[in-house]
């Protein structure tokens, strides 16, 4: 069994829409069984969804007309473009109306209440996938291809944190083997609405932006199934991005480990919390070009072997440096852990940690946007300490990027730091900050937001990545031939 996740690019147009029926299509002539397909709302519309609540609630009665008009629009042409018949379309037609007017209506509701919850953003921004899993059902019915549309909200259990809930797997288990499994056995494709959930009382959630690929790994699990193929517009996962590193190239295959290191600072090509349900299960996943199904793609597994040693560089943009320092923090229990609390209650998450070994200085990383309130948390929390310069300074440096070099090859290897250190001296970029987990897997480093894409591209040109991966394997094919 295949479950495959197509994204907005893959969903974004007619065109694309039938090409995914073609690829759908091939891949059940050649299994001889169909797969579970996940979407994702066409690629903006989600944006598009929340901006409207958002501008509704703030007093804006203009702004949800007009997106709604838009998206009335957009999707009528999909469906005049995805291959389907008159018939079929007329009703396709009349249910995305019906939709767009639901929405249209709860965003009156907001405006008059001046307020959006998180519990109704969710229900809003949800609307994306389940008018794109109608457009895929009949395109794939247009096809001679039998489909049925699954709400995942009938079949994906989770908590109630809206705007990022989490999977309850055994609840979650016993529904999607109940309601998928008998379509995949009669030879019918499920369509799954991918990014949102409900909790189990029927109450609409969202699994957090980028969410679809998670709602094809949590399916998987449950099911379970042998492998899961994520379609995007990429030929997978790339040692750098080709928009700052023309010459980077396509991985073959990564672990598990490697996607999850590089997806957490800054990858774009798997959601972060994509891998987590299906390590333990070992379900390998396939990243694919849904525009070049031809082309092999990444497999991303537990274990890669003859693979170079570092495997991807990437960066987050965007980023503060937070300091905290002071001689009366030496040797004194307990004021990481405060730091930590502070920060915690302010909100910010923390994306990188060093601290001096004479205990006088603790530095960490936040996003930008949540830097101020994270000082301002920790000025309250060492109110006394800075009074008595315990604590001398609690630092705010808002020109801050972290380079993550990744690699399970780097385990226990001679020479890493130094190549990546050595390549950007001679490029003459200051390190601000070091950082190395235990597993030894990523080597984290701030350098500052002008000098990132200088040094992304001077470690990718020092462990020749380009010229390791330059001439295919030629056992390697597409999934579809």
């Amino acid at each position: 069994m295949i479950v495959m996740k197509f994204g907005g690019t893959s969903v974004g147009s007619g065109q694309r829409i039938a090409q995914l029926g073609r690829i759908v299509a091939a891949v059940a002539a050649e299994r001889n069984a169909p797969p579970v397909v996940v979407v994702s709302a066409m690629s903006g519309v989600t944006d598009s969804l929340v901006r409207a609540a958002q501008t509704a609630a703030a007093g804006d009665g203009r702004t949800y007309t007009l997106v709604r008009d838009e998206l009335q629009q957009r999707h009528e042409q999909a469906i005049a473009d995805c291959g389907i018949g008159p018939e079929p379309a007329r009703g396709l037609r009349a249910e995305v109306t019906g939709l767009l007017d639901w929405f249209e209506t709860l965003c009156q509701s907001m405006h008059t209440l001046g307020e959006l919850t998180p519990r109704g953003l969710d229900v809003v921004s949800g609307l994306g996938e389940r008018l794109s899993a109608r457009l895929t059902v009949a395109a794939l019915l247009g096809q001679d291809i039998p489909a049925q549309m699954v709400e995942a909200t009938e079949i994906i259990v989770t908590t109630d944190r809206f705007g990022g809930a989490q999977p309850l797997f055994e609840e979650t288990t016993a529904r999607a083997r109940a309601r998928v499994l008998p379509l995949v056995e009669a030879g019918i494709a499920p369509v799954v609405t991918g990014f949102i959930a409900a909790t189990i009382d029927g109450v609409p959630t969202t699994l957090g932006r980028g969410g679809s690929d998670y709602s094809a790994t949590i399916l998987a699990r449950c099911l379970p199934a042998d492998e899961v193929w994520i379609w995007t517009d990429v030929d997978g996962v790339m040692t750098a991005d080709p928009r700052i590193v023309p010459e980077a190239r396509t991985l073959p295959g990564i672990s598990f480990g490697e996607v999850a290191e590089l997806s957490y600072f800054g990858a774009k090509v798997l959601h972060p919390q994509t891998i987590a349900p299906i390590v333990d299960a070992g379900i390998p996943v396939r990243v694919l070009n849904s525009l070049h199904p031809e082309r092999p793609g990444t497999l991303v597994s537990q274990r890669v072997v003859g693979a170079p040693v570092v495997k991807g560089i990437t960066a987050i943009r965007d980023l503060s440096l937070i300091t905290v320092e002071g001689r009366g923090m030496q040797g004194v229990p307990g004021v990481a852990g405060r730091v930590f609390s502070a920060v915690a209650r302010s909100g910010a998450n923390i994306l990188m940690i060093t601290q001096s070994s004479s205990e006088q200085s603790i530095c960490f990383v936040v996003r930008t946007v949540d830097a101020r309130a994270a000082v301002d948390a920790l000025q309250a929390e060492f109110d006394r300490e800075l009074g008595r310069q315990d604590i001398h300074r609690i630092g705010r440096d808002d020109e801050a990027s972290i380079v993550a070099v990744v690699g399970a090859g780097m385990r226990g290897r001679p020479g890493i730091a130094a190549a990546v250190f050595g390549a950007l001296a001679e490029a003459e970029i200051n390190i601000i900050s070091i950082a190395q987990g235990s597993s030894e897997y990523n080597l984290s480093l701030v350098v500052t937001n002008g000098d990132v894409d200088l040094a992304v591209r001077a470690i990718h040109h020092r462990f020749q990545l380009a010229e390791a991966l330059a001439t295919p394997d030629p056992e390697q094919e597409g999934v579809l031939r």
